[in-house]
């Protein structure tokens, strides 16, 4: 099992995660840029925790082996709030800890989030069980970066949250082919029931001619939380927080096009068109 691995000889921590980064390729990436340097390396290093975690969610490995590795990084996290991390991305993680005041709480709900999907627990869940995964896997992370941006009063927070939501649950309508090769359906049971969609397969879930309809209500609920979060905008500190509004005004596109698109082909993985992508950057970068 690859658990997460040291830094090359001669590489700084922040070095490193930068590096884990830039080879992602996530779209997160030019938000992230739009940072004082301080707040983007902070982000560097939380994102780099978020992929390493979420890599050992998604490896084929048994559940056994990946729960080892999730449990070494809780020891890790303690570790990190000691102020003895050892690994690359956790060191890196040590001074925006202490200078942004970064929740442990919110490290140890992404890997809980991490558990649900080790534990192949996300395969047609129920609503109270996705909207849970949604706030450790997204939410969390929405958390922690407000407290990077530099703005954690109690409407960036919920910014945070409902934010979280919103971009998960556009990641999971976008990634259904993805996660059905893994086994993993995220659509709440009860939208697929109402359907008439049999999810004991996931693959085959898929091509059931019933399953746009359970997209459209989970699209529904993204709508909603897409108009809460706009309306939170008001309420922060708007040059801190400008890379969630990027991000938000990026998944909202995402979510226009996969509604236009209707689910006739889940198998289609939807993206923004790159072009698109830049003209939102330059617009929250630039203006």
């Amino acid at each position: 099992m690859t658990e997460t691995m040291p830094a090359p000889a001669g590489i700084q921590p922040q070095e490193h995660v930068r590096r884990v980064v830039e080879r992602s390729g996530t779209s997160f990436y030019w938000a992230m840029r739009l940072l004082p340097p301080a707040r983007r390396d902070a982000m560097f290093a939380i994102y780099a925790f978020c992929r390493e975690v979420d890599d050992i969610a998604d490896e084929a490995a048994e559940i056994a082996e990946k729960k080892r590795a999730i449990a070494a990084w809780r020891e890790e996290i303690d570790r990190l709030y000691e102020g003895t991390p050892i690994q690359p991305t956790s060191r890196a993680l040590l001074g925006p800890m202490r200078e942004y005041g970064l929740p442990k709480a919110e490290f140890l709900a992404i890997l809980d989030g991490m558990l649900m999907d080790a534990e192949e627990r996300m395969r047609a869940p129920s609503l109270e069980d996705l909207f849970c995964y949604c706030r450790r896997v997204a939410g969390a992370v929405g958390m922690l970066s407000v407290y990077a941006f530099g703005d954690s009063r109690p409407a960036a927070q919920r910014l945070a949250v409902v934010e979280g939501e919103a971009l998960q649950l556009t990641n999971i309508l976008r990634d259904l082919g993805e996660d059905a090769t893994r086994g993993r359906l995220y659509l709440p049971r009860e939208y697929l029931e109402d359907a008439g969609v049999n999810f004991e397969n996931a693959k085959a879930a898929l091509s059931d001619p019933a399953l746009p309809k359970a997209c459209r209500r989970v699209a529904a609920l993204a709508e909603e939380r897409f108009s809460e979060a706009h309306d939170l905008i008001g309420n922060c500190d708007k040059k801190a927080i400008k890379p969630a509004v990027m991000m938000l005004e990026a998944y909202h596109r995402l979510l226009t096009r996969l509604l236009r698109a209707d689910w006739r082909d889940p198998w289609q993985r939807i993206a923004l068109p790159h072009r698109e992508k830049l003209w939102v950057a330059f617009r929250h970068g630039f203006l």
